[in-house]
């Protein structure tokens, strides 16, 4: 079945980038031109599968219509998020038939018709695994992608796209992943995979902030995932045990799925910057700045004059 519907959870209260979130939600924080929660619609929508999947690296398939509709979980104070998805027929108007405002006025107005876009508070913080089960009636009886809100990344072949793909090949859930550093896999999940293909892997098991004697693999999920529908009556019943001031942890679901041989780790091509950390949001502005069409030379040149002042 082909992965029509996405998931971007938004709800966090971004303390990790304080006080830049205090007013201002963490997904709306910019990317150069644009905030960091359009790359992932973006994604979303380039997020096409074609008729008959190939091989999930991405060799020879021809993208189609991607994801058609996404739900976006937020919480209060985030109602900026639903303004930038609407027109705006103030700045519309202000910008309509001006002189050298062409492009940027078909660019205001193409964000309001990106996808179909629908909104939804997650009104206790109960962790991920919650937000995602506020998202069930939505679903449906599909599977659906899941972009993490504080995860931008970046690739010729968008990752979602990849891992859509992968689904659709395993007809399994799909978790995207990278190697860290040894020094901050404790600070993501570490998973228990077998080679299978190509970049993927089967998936067995996953542990979530996992001490030193606990680390599998140095693989951790990085923000973008795909998932089966059944996901939900896991999420359920987990939600059930959990108790006052804990979460739940979608991590544990998938772990679950991983543990009857229902979840595959795919090693996507691509870059991902951590938009929940301040030194990642300077490492996504900074690069993608250098590729940026409008200022990607000068921005270099400015850079290399920087570095000649720094020791």
């Amino acid at each position: 079945m082909k992965v029509k519907k996405a998931i971007i959870p938004a709800a966090g209260l971004g303390t990790r980038v304080l006080p830049a979130s205090k007013a201002v939600p963490k997904e709306m924080l910019n990317i150069v031109d644009k905030p960091a929660i359009q790359y992932l619609v973006e994604e979303a929508v380039a997020a096409g599968i074609d008729e008959e999947p190939g091989d999930p690296t991405g060799a020879g398939d021809t993208l189609a219509a991607g994801i058609e509709d996404i739900l976006i979980i937020t919480n209060r104070g985030k109602g900026v998020i639903e303004d930038h998805f609407d027109h705006s027929f103030e700045l519309e108007a202000n910008l309509a038939g001006k002189k050298n405002k062409e492009k940027i006025y078909e660019e205001v107005k193409a964000v309001a018709n990106l996808a179909n876009i629908y909104f939804i508070r997650q009104k206790e913080t109960k962790g991920l695994g919650h937000a995602i089960l506020c998202g069930k009636s939505f679903v449906g009886d599909e599977p659906f992608a899941v972009l993490y809100g504080d995860d931008v990344t970046v690739s010729d072949d968008p990752v979602t796209a990849q891992l859509c793909r992968a689904y659709e090949k395993y007809g399994k859930g799909v978790v995207g992943v990278k190697e860290v550093p040894d020094e901050l896999i404790s600070m993501y999940c570490s998973l228990d995979v077998t080679p299978l293909e190509g970049r993927a892997m089967s998936c067995h098991k996953i542990i979530e902030k996992p001490t030193p004697e606990q680390v599998m693999s140095n693989y951790a999920i990085l923000g973008r995932v795909v998932l089966p529908p059944e996901v939900f009556g896991m999420l359920e019943k987990g939600l059930t045990t959990v108790k006052p001031g804990e979460e739940l942890y979608l991590t544990d679901v998938m772990s679950e799925l991983g543990a009857r041989g229902d979840l595959v780790a795919y090693d996507f091509d691509g870059i991902r910057y951590d938009m929940g950390n301040k030194l990642g949001i300077m490492k996504a502005n900074c690069e993608v700045a250098l590729k940026h069409p409008e200022i990607g030379e000068s921005f270099k040149a400015y850079l290399k004059e920087l570095v000649k002042t720094l020791d």
